[in-house]
């Protein structure tokens, strides 16, 4: 590998394009009841809220602290994964601290457990998948940053888990509560992205993040308008971060076209003006005694009266044939 082809790899340009997420599922979009399936009946509670903007909301509460042995389980409705590999859950909570609560048993717990469940379809019920551990994956047991007491406005905790890969059709999440006194105030599950992009005068489509966090997704390019191939494969590496990185291969503007100020895309010269070569210049003005009226011109034609020998270059000037005989 010679030093040259290092340097041009070193200069090809990711520009910087912020991950996307995509939501699979929002509680927040709820204009009802949710509905969500619970276990034991005496457990969770839908109740009427405020997100942390004030916006009202379905959310679920248990408080059943005075009361040991607690294991109360809350299953979402079946969400379609839509092909991706991985999904994100962002949770906002918030937990009553267990020391402001008078007589209670050392059982009450400021923590709780989020679960998944994949299927192929909406099949669940009331009693299947059984409510524990096995069938359902164990994602994490969440803890709040900051629990509340009695006098203080409850403190709104957000988390986020990742869970993959997955190969069903979709899943249903679920919480499991073994003793708090919480209010469940929203759940989002999303996946994220790379959004489509344009580097070294190649096109790289929107591209799903891989199963693991630390995966690479190979997203093919092809080249924009009026570009040509100069090195390949063309492709890009989407990260699990939603970020794109490790650009290979690239294009660059044919004959007749410069390079946008941006640098995305290959623009025609204008009359008047001429680029003979493919590559990254720009167009120039015709040489002298030569003209171009039209737009994507690759060479600039004499005027009459006037010419070029075959063996000149297209940015030579025209010369007169009179000179050229005397």
């Amino acid at each position: 590998m010679t030093m040259d082809y290092l340097l041009w790899v070193c200069s090809l340009v990711v520009p910087v394009v912020l991950a996307v997420e995509e939501t699979l599922m929002d509680s927040r979009w709820a204009t009802t009841e949710l509905a969500w399936t619970t276990f034991p009946e005496s457990g969770w509670e839908e109740v009427s809220g405020y997100d942390d903007s004030m916006s009202p909301i379905r959310t679920y509460q248990v408080c059943n602290v005075r009361q040991p042995n607690q294991n109360n389980w809350l299953r979402t409705d079946f969400i379609p994964r839509r092909g991706v590999l991985r999904v994100y859950v962002e949770l906002k909570f918030s937990v009553r601290d267990c020391a402001s609560i008078p007589n209670i048993p050392g059982s009450c717990k400021e923590t709780f457990n989020l679960f998944y469940y994949e299927s192929e379809g909406d099949m669940a019920t009331d009693t299947s998948p059984l409510w524990r551990e096995n069938p359902y994956v164990k994602v994490d047991t969440i803890a709040p940053d900051e629990s509340f007491s009695l006098l203080e406005a409850g403190r709104i905790n957000t988390k986020v888990r990742s869970f993959g890969p997955l190969s069903k059709a979709g899943f249903y999440l679920a919480f499991q509560d073994l003793g708090a006194c919480m209010s469940l105030i929203s759940v989002r599950v999303f996946f994220k992205k790379c959004s489509t992009t344009i580097a070294n005068f190649a096109v790289f489509p929107e591209t799903a993040t891989g199963a693991e966090a630390t995966s690479l997704v190979i997203a093919p390019g092809a080249c924009v308008a009026n570009a040509m191939e100069v090195s390949v494969p063309l492709k890009l590496y989407c990260n699990g971060d939603g970020e794109w990185m490790v650009p290979v291969g690239s294009c660059t503007c044919v004959a007749g076209y410069e390079p946008s100020a941006d640098s995305t895309q290959c623009q025609a010269c204008i009359p008047g003006t001429f680029k003979s070569k493919f590559g990254e210049g720009t167009c120039a003005p015709c040489p002298s005694n030569s003209r171009t009226s039209s737009r994507g011109a690759n060479i600039c034609p004499c005027q009459n009266g006037f010419y070029r020998a075959d063996s000149d270059p297209p940015d030579s000037p025209c010369t007169s044939k009179s000179c050229s005989t005397a």
